[in-house]
């Protein structure tokens, strides 16, 4: 199995934090903005290009090389999303471009779920977002998760920081008896604070990783918006092979 961790494009919060160094003014669920769609567009384009024509006098070992960091394609098999509006709107151009399903699995959200914070109390409060019947009329091609019924997905308190890392460790869990046994090629449309959440839990076996002074609150992977993490796993081993790879983005089309 070759797993590919995949961040959303630049979203409106995204641009108001740019911007304004804050959250005032950010929404629970909020779009890709227009960089965002040119960047998800750049990625979708990247991740389903053509191989190029193999050397046939190099050794049969550098394109094993060459393919370990995708130079001969990436050739996807399979496509997941969360159940939020940008992930699915850059999911959904990878989708497009690829001819693949696009499947959403809710717990790979981000951090804190879908919240609000309300500008005159200062209260940070989780809102209940959309059912079922708004998916199916705004994302008809998306494969929804059998237990999405017509209350919000969310329709729950905030999540706290410490509800995270359980959380990342039950969809790696998921993903592995899914495709670990497989030749499978596994893209993951999802967000940065969930990727650190998943870090920490390959990483660990509690909540906090285990090197001095570090933990959730002061130890983070870089995740650019459209960065692409690959991982190889096996029966045994799990290779990091690249983390954050944005090299398919020009300089003005790098947020985050």
């Amino acid at each position: 199995m070759l797993l590919y961790v995949i961040r959303h494009a630049q979203s409106a919060n995204n641009d108001l934090y740019t911007r304004t160094g804050g959250s005032v003014g950010r929404t629970a669920d909020p779009p890709l903005t227009g960089i965002g769609h040119r960047q998800a567009q750049l990625l979708a384009a990247f991740l389903s290009a053509a191989p190029p024509e193999p050397d046939e006098d190099a050794p049969s070992l550098i394109g094993e090389y060459y393919a370990r960091h995708d130079r001969r394609g990436f050739g996807l098999s399979h496509l997941y999303c969360s159940l939020m509006t940008r992930a699915i709107q850059t999911a959904g151009y990878v989708a497009q471009a690829t001819g693949l399903s696009l499947t959403a699995l809710a717990a790979i959200h981000e951090r804190g779920g879908l919240h609000e914070v309300d500008e005159a109390t200062g209260e940070d409060s989780g809102v209940p977002g959309p059912n079922r019947a708004y998916f199916q009329t705004e994302f008809p091609q998306l494969i929804l998760p059998d237990e999405l019924g017509e209350v919000g997905w969310w329709n729950r308190p905030k999540e706290t920081l410490e509800e995270t890392v359980p959380r990342a460790r039950a969809v790696w869990a998921e993903l592995l008896a899914r495709h670990r046994s497989t030749a499978d090629r596994v893209a993951v449309f999802t967000h940065a604070g969930f990727f650190q959440s998943l870090m920490t839990a390959l990483f660990t076996t509690g909540n906090t990783l285990t090197a001095p002074h570090l933990d959730t609150t002061n130890m983070g992977f870089g995740m650019s918006n459209t960065a692409i993490s690959r991982f190889e796993i096996d029966e045994e081993t799990i290779i990091l092979r690249y983390l954050n790879r944005i090299d398919f983005l020009p300089d003005e089309l790098i947020t985050g």
